[in-house]
């Protein structure tokens, strides 16, 4: 495994059985097709996107990013990188497959003795006092199929229902829905049981031991300040729908990935459980595509160039994407690529490097 910072051995393609060809042309790729979804602005973006409808301001801090850029790992060795690596940048929803793992050590350290216990059994504070809410669990909030309804941090679940804001809500476990005010509440429940921020823990228990760098940064609200203990700490966003979430680099990206790669082991040290990322890249019953804040490739749906084993996390439209492929043992991170199609046809050029 890599040393901190900049100590990451690299290696020439062929040294790990990729074509350097067919590499560099994945890279040509990627340095062609950089995203006109998301402006130099995503602040200007997110606010041009929702213009006019109700509870869509922006909370949380923005960034201007870089250009398109990304690295590709494969053994745990970086085989090829290009553009800004090091330039920390929003990241959008690949925030969730971080609060995933957080979700994961609480688990882990048995502060969530059953993923099927009531969260209103944790979390006492009348966020899931009601009749409807009273029967969500650890597990229909990590899946998105809780159908929470209320407001936090000046957020109602309308503001992000993305499958119809008039609808009926089902009963808890009967309906999918992705949801940002309903990610912001898990990282939320997580801070009620650990009682320290959230990226305290996540800084603690999974970045220095990764080696990341000191520059990485997890953002809340202005509005998501609580008090725990008698003491001031803000309960963080899932990701930068409303400003805030990871703002990060590509390298930092890669070792998180690589992390996921080796089923949560780091050299000689287990950091999360084998039993956790299981679950975690199991599918969703109802939607096969999703487990715990981690999208999969199940049936090749999203990814056809890809096997069907492969997870990634995803943000703003996949213009920023950690790809982990055990299959493979590779790992590829891209940012501010345009769209799936896109990702869809890097990903193919790199596996048809590799020689089998």
């Amino acid at each position: 495994m890599p040393g901190p910072g900049d100590a990451w051995e690299t290696r020439a393609p062929a040294e790990v059985g990729m074509d350097p060809a067919g590499v560099q042309a994945a890279v040509d790729y990627a340095l062609a097709h950089e995203t006109t979804q998301i402006p130099d602005d995503p602040g200007a973006y997110l606010r041009d996107r929702f213009e006019g409808l109700p509870h869509q301001e922006i909370v949380g801090p923005t960034k201007e990013r870089g250009g398109v850029n990304g690295v590709i790992l494969r053994h745990g060795y970086i085989v090829a990188e290009w553009g800004d690596t090091d330039r920390e940048d929003m990241t959008f929803s690949v925030t969730k497959s971080y609060l995933s793992t957080v979700a994961g050590l609480a688990w882990d350290d048995g502060l969530i003795e059953d993923l099927d216990d009531p969260i209103g059994a944790y979390v006492t504070d009348g966020t899931f006092a009601s009749e409807h809410n009273a029967d969500i669990t650890w597990h229909h909030l990590l899946q998105q199929t809780s159908e929470w309804e209320g407001t936090l941090f000046g957020k109602p679940d309308l503001a992000d229902r993305r499958r119809g804001i008039d609808r009926e809500l089902r009963a808890p476990g009967t309906f999918w829905e992705y949801n940002d005010v309903r990610f912001n509440l898990m990282a939320y429940s997580l801070l009620h049981l650990f009682r320290r921020p959230l990226p305290e823990v996540l800084k603690e228990r999974i970045m220095d031991p990764i080696g990341a760098s000191p520059e990485w940064r997890w953002h809340g609200y202005e509005t998501s300040w609580v008090e725990i203990d008698g003491e001031r700490m803000q309960s963080v966003s899932g990701g930068g729908h409303w400003g805030g979430g990871f703002i990060i680099d590509t390298h930092d990206h890669a070792r998180f990935g690589l992390l996921a790669l080796r089923d949560g082991v780091w050299g000689d040290r287990r950091l999360v459980s084998s039993e956790w990322l299981e679950r975690a890249t199991t599918p969703t019953e109802i939607q096969p595509n999703y487990g715990y804040m981690w999208w999969l490739n199940t049936g090749r749906e999203q990814l056809p160039s890809a096997p069907t084993s492969a997870f990634y996390a995803n943000g703003a439209g996949s213009t920023n994407i950690i790809y982990v492929d055990r299959e493979h043992d590779l790992v590829t991170v891209t940012r501010w690529l345009d769209g799936p199609e896109h990702v869809d046809e890097f990903l193919r050029l790199v596996l048809r490097s590799i020689e089998e």
